[in-house]
């Protein structure tokens, strides 16, 4: 992962000295939650939405005045705490299967979007919006604060990959020759089943769970 990482600061670094590339630095504050896909017998709830952090490098590639292919590289922190329960008949008597998960994942974002850029609104000052996805990898995760649950890595519990969209928009303003400054809020809505734990404890293929957040993003680009 450091390799890839190094690999791709070199390539963008590279890139920012043709006139076209944006290189810049974002923090990301994430409002993070989760979704599910499964039968109202399950009784899956979102306990509580928590903040996470995302931050990493944007860069964004004009191939028109006002329109710029984005990406970058952004580690961002995942999850929430979520709550399930299931009552069955066996032999006669009631088993019931429950539980409740605080979810921590960190993934290493690798952003590809569009963004379309307005006329100044005021001087030095423009509107974007952004659309397109990101494909992301799993680096860590916990469950409930730990690493290790029953002898088992809690970080083989969830998928690798994770693929999600992304919808946004925001501001960017000139403050120097070279320098902007950026902020804007996005949608992250995953698309991917992240966790295959609760099919196998529940007995149900079809249960999916999703990752789900809103994130305040704000950098500079130079």
């Amino acid at each position: 992962m450091k390799k890839i990482t190094i690999l791709v600061l070199f390539l963008l670094s590279g890139y920012a000295s043709m006139a076209q590339i944006e290189i810049g630095l974002m923090l990301s504050p994430t409002i993070s939650g989760n979704r599910f896909i499964a039968e109202d017998k399950y009784n899956f709830e979102k306990e509580s939405s928590k903040l996470r952090l995302g931050v990493g490098v944007v860069a964004d590639y004009f191939f028109a005045k006002n329109y710029a292919f984005s990406t970058g590289l952004v580690y961002r922190s995942k999850g929430s705490e979520i709550s399930y329960s299931y009552t069955r008949v066996e032999d006669g008597s009631s088993v019931t299967t429950s539980g409740k998960d605080d979810i921590a994942l960190q993934y290493i974002e690798l952003p590809l979007s569009l963004k379309l850029f307005t006329n100044e609104v005021t001087p030095g000052t423009l509107v974007y919006f952004q659309v397109g996805g990101s494909l992301n990898t799993k680096v860590a995760a916990t469950v409930n604060d730990k690493k290790v649950i029953d002898g088992e890595k809690a970080i083989k519990r969830f998928n690798i990959f994770e693929a999600d969209v992304l919808l946004g928009g925001g501001v960017e303003i000139q403050m120097g020759e070279s320098t902007k400054l950026f902020s804007g809020l996005t949608y992250h809505r995953g698309l991917s089943n992240i966790d295959d734990f609760y099919r196998e404890t529940l007995g149900d293929k079809n249960i999916a769970l999703k990752n789900n957040s809103f994130s305040l993003d704000v950098g500079v680009k130079f």
